[in-house]
């Protein structure tokens, strides 16, 4: 049955289906991943939130947001090679793993993942918000509900500051994943990496959230936003915070760079040449599981 569903036919029901539907490429399974991503991870912080802490706090938040990104790159890791961040992708193409012709489609199936995902944790919330703020959807106060979906900044935080964080933590992320995924490193056993790169995020997340919540992920944070704007929240999800909105998209791409630059110019470089036994380390794809 698996081969004929390879070419297109489904014998379960006796039908043809086109194989571009069975077969979805890797930007497809870019959106799919972000979807599961978002879904998991705001269903994380919605069920903290509008359960008024009876049902999780900072730690599930933290915990589930970490295992939403490993379960997310388990199931499509061997497909798009599991960015599910677009400072990711950007950054494999300024290292040369990724073709620049690629990255606007991934960052938009990226986009639109994490778009659905918010709109799926919202369906499935819905009359818990209506609960919650007797009807109405806020940005800001007591009852405020749009942190759920994207970051704001802690009402201490300047914009400065906020950039520098976010520059700071997503840089972090990145050094740390080139060094996961580096075969002539002390390299996590092959199959073991997602585990390591959910640790990396819950330490990321215990570390450096309280000032804005640890985006790190421009897709995570602007496709809910986009969703939040439309759904009722408004135009105050972009005004909020001294017009916070941009700095956890622009800041994660320069942070993700500058981390990636690091690992290579002051770790990578510098390996030896390869020993006997080791695989010759050609990197020929750009999923982050042949890194």
């Amino acid at each position: 049955m698996l081969d004929s569903a390879r070419k297109g036919t489904c014998m379960l029901f006796s039908c043809t289906i086109p194989a571009a539907w069975l077969l979805p490429d890797k930007h497809c399974t870019a959106l799919n991943e972000l979807l599961l991503f978002m879904a998991l991870g705001c269903g994380c912080v919605g069920q903290a939130v509008l359960s008024r802490g009876a049902h999780g706090g900072p730690m599930t938040v933290s915990v589930g947001f970490a295992m939403a990104v490993t379960i997310a790159v388990y199931v499509s890791g061997g497909v798009s090679g599991g960015h599910i961040n677009p400072a990711v992708s950007l950054a494999m193409c300024v290292a040369g793993r990724l073709k620049w012709t690629k990255l606007p489609i991934y960052i938009l199936a990226q986009l639109l993942g994490a778009f659905v995902g918010a709109a799926a944790v919202f369906g499935i919330y819905h009359d818990a918000f209506m609960e919650y703020s007797n009807g109405t959807l806020e940005v800001t106060g007591p009852y405020a509900t749009a942190h759920i979906f994207a970051t704001y900044p802690a009402p201490y935080l300047s914009l400065i500051n906020g950039f520098a964080d976010q520059v700071m933590s997503t840089a972090v992320l990145l050094l740390v994943i080139f060094a996961i995924f580096d075969t002539r490193n002390n390299r996590v056993p092959k199959g073991l990496e997602p585990v390591v790169v959910g640790l990396l995020v819950i330490v990321l997340t215990c570390s450096l959230g309280m000032n804005s919540g640890c985006a790190m992920n421009p897709a995570r944070d602007l496709g809910p936003r986009l969703f939040t704007a439309i759904a009722g929240w408004g135009m105050e999800v972009f005004t909020a915070g001294n017009n916070w909105w941009w700095v956890p998209i622009v800041a994660p791409m320069l942070g993700g760079v500058l981390g990636a630059l690091t690992y290579i110019i002051f770790i990578e470089i510098h390996h030896s040449d390869n020993q006997q036994g080791e695989e010759n380390d050609k990197y020929d794809k750009y999923e982050l599981t042949n890194m």
